[in-house]
């Protein structure tokens, strides 16, 4: 169909405006048709369309495209060239001078000083020895000395720096040079976008049931099988980009570039990643670019002795909940940091995409701080929407997929920003997935408050159903979130003492016991088939894992006692968490077998609140869930779309559609 004819001059009414956004973003008639409720905002798409249009426009004109511009850490940090020398380079517009130190020279902080080159850029060659060896090893510690515009002093870690370590009790992290003479080489191809997701979200240094930060090691071979037999077909690793504050669960970054240490080496982590696709398994990273720790020795704060750089200056730079620093989106040099650490992870560690954290800080002004939303599309549009940081994600996405088209991006947004899940060519976000962060507070809400005979059906399934028409969701049921000091598990909200005292197979089923396994299968399968497009557990959670995460920090005596995982209650068969891990892999089995996550969205014919009970149809299954807490029901008649045999499949109950 050939696109609309331009307004003619003068034309400023809303049919007018109108026709030129349709005129100027390429699919937007195809969003407009999804939702007609978005028409009087067709402007405001065809402002962020446009501006995300220029933006890659001047990136051809300056840089040679996104490509190019992508791949900033090839420049920049410090590289071995074929002659055995070192190139280095950094943007540190506020400096005075920019200076190398480290082992390599007696860490004299002034013995190999930056050239200044134009828009606060800086470079260094090194020659090599005269055995054409570098001068800067594989392994060597290194800071870059910055004096500033005041005099000042500071020794700092390069924002691209690909490994730092923090050595013995050492407050501050240390910069290694990492170019080993035999790095990983990837021996088994990207597996194929699921087509159904579920998600496996967790963290490596947790993951052991010893009280320690485990390894990537560890989890490669212990971990990785168990993810496999439960069946899910994509990992979600959170803590990896370098954090110095353990305790922060990785949302406090301080070098975006360098895998976490504590967990072992970058060659390690490739490792990891390779033997999940070996097992085809899709692998994400938890990416943070909504925000900085506000580390300045061993993070990008103050790097080049001012508050801005990387950052807004003043007020505007700072995240008052968060205490961290908040990126400039609209600078050049920010926009090559972030983009080229977008495709470091696709490329060096081969991850198959990300789940952004923080999108609805980024979002807005007001970051989301003291703001309910109701729903109201005024709440997504006009002047409280950061526009340079909606672009940003519009170009990360763009990236992602340009250069993997099978890449995964999902949105950690619980504003529910319409079309954040629309294609770039729609006016929209560009992601994949949004997180339906609604459903897990739902379920809390309702053992919290509520007595089972008490709960809502019909608004149990509006909860898990209110999500915008062809916009993917992942549903969960409960997240890392939950799984907090400070907050309950489901299992614990159900079983809460009785887990440490009544869950072995040879003592009787107490009433606590029995309802909060049966709720607990319940919860998740219904999440499951109901809640979303994608689905997602956190580590443990599967089999009801009987105790809270809590990292080390001063409140514990530092302690690694609730900072792990007990994958071996599950292998113990005289306790009962063995029954809820079977039923999660059974679970994720059968929807492998029938797909329903891929299926279109699940017709509900029945919510009885007196019988308590929810039926729905997707995938050719036919769901039925009994939420009363007494009544049994034989013979129970509900209506289907599809006459039939329906063999039961499990328990709770989930019939498949046999025709004769």
């Amino acid at each position: 169909m050939a696109a609309p004819a331009a307004p003619a001059a003068g034309e400023t009414g809303p049919d007018a405006r109108l026709e030129a956004a349709l005129a100027d973003v390429p699919e937007l008639a195809r969003l407009l048709e999804i939702d007609p409720y978005l028409k009087p905002f067709a402007a405001d798409f065809q402002r962020r369309y446009k501006k995300f249009s220029q933006v890659l426009h001047d990136i051809g004109e300056n840089e040679g495209g996104i490509d190019k511009f992508s791949r900033g850490y090839e420049s920049f940090g410090i590289h071995r060239c074929s002659d055995g020398g070192i190139y280095c380079k950094e943007w540190a517009p506020g400096a005075e001078g920019v200076f190398l130190t480290g082992e390599f020279s007696g860490w004299n902080p002034f013995s190999h000083p930056y050239k200044k080159l134009e828009y606060g850029k800086w470079e260094l060659y090194i020659p090599p020895k005269q055995n054409k060896s570098p001068l800067i090893p594989h392994g060597s510690k290194l800071k870059v000395v910055i004096t500033s515009k005041s005099g000042e002093i500071l020794y700092r870690i390069s924002p691209w720096a690909k490994y730092v370590v923090r050595e013995n009790n050492n407050v501050n992290y240390d910069w290694i040079h990492w170019a080993p003479e035999d790095p990983y080489k990837f021996k088994h191809s990207r597996p194929k976008k699921p087509r159904s997701l579920r998600i496996y979200e967790s963290h490596v240094g947790i993951s052991s049931h010893e009280g320690k930060i485990a390894s990537y090691k560890h989890f490669t071979s212990n971990v990785l099988p168990r993810i496999k037999d439960l069946g899910y077909n994509c990992i979600q690793l959170m803590a990896i980009m370098e954090h110095a504050y353990y305790a922060s669960f990785g949302y406090q970054i301080t070098s975006f570039f360098a895998a976490s240490s504590r967990y072992g080496t970058p060659e390690e982590l490739k490792e990891l990643v390779d033997t999940a696709h070996s097992m085809g398994i899709v692998v994400l990273l938890d990416v943070v670019h909504s925000h900085a720790s506000k580390n300045s020795e061993d993070g990008l704060n103050m790097f080049d002795g001012t508050d801005s750089c990387y950052f807004h200056s003043g007020p505007r730079g700072t995240h008052d909940l968060w205490d961290s620093r908040l990126f400039i989106y609209s600078s050049w040099e920010v926009l090559r940091f972030l983009l080229s650490n977008i495709r470091w992870w696709l490329e060096e560690y081969c991850f198959d995409g990300f789940r952004f954290d923080g999108v609805t800080s980024m979002l807005y002004h007001h970051h989301g701080m003291g703001q309910g939303f109701s729903g109201d599309y005024n709440e997504y549009f006009g002047l409280q929407v950061d526009e340079d940081a909606l672009i940003y994600l519009m170009l990360a996405n763009h990236l992602a997929h340009t250069l993997y088209p099978d890449s995964i991006t999902i949105a950690e947004d619980v504003s529910g920003m319409p079309a954040l899940c629309s294609p770039t060519s729609q006016g929209g976000g560009g992601f994949d997935y949004r997180l339906a962060m609604a459903i897990p507070d739902k379920w809390i809400q309702l053992l919290k408050e509520f007595k089972d005979e008490d709960w809502n059906m019909g608004n149990i399934v509006y909860t898990l159903t209110n999500r915008r028409y062809l916009e993917k969701c992942v549903a969960y049921a409960e997240s890392h979130d939950q799984a907090l000091v400070g907050d309950k598990t489901l299992a614990f909200w159900l079983m809460d003492a009785e887990m440490y005292t009544n869950m072995s197979v040879l003592a009787p089923f107490t009433p606590v016991i029995d309802r909060g396994i049966q709720l607990h299968k319940m919860i998740r399968l219904i999440t499951h088939g109901l809640g979303g497009e994608g689905y997602l557990n956190f580590m443990g959670n599967e089999f009801g894992h009987p105790e809270w995460l809590d990292f080390p920090r001063k409140g514990n005596n530092e302690s690694y006692h609730y900072a792990r995982r007990q994958f071996n209650l599950t292998d113990d068969d005289l306790l009962r968490y063995k029954f809820l891990n079977n039923f999660d892999r059974d679970m994720n089995r059968l929807e492998e077998r029938c797909g329903w996550l891929s299926a279109p969205q699940a017709y509900v014919s029945e919510k009885h609140e007196a019988n308590k009970t929810i039926t729905f149809e997707r995938a050719g299954l036919l769901f039925i869930f009994n939420f009363h807490p007494s009544k049994s029901y034989t013979d129970y008649r509900v209506g289907t779309a599809t006459p039939g045999k329906y063999p039961f499949l499990c328990q709770c109950m989930c019939l498949l559609r046999c025709n004769i």
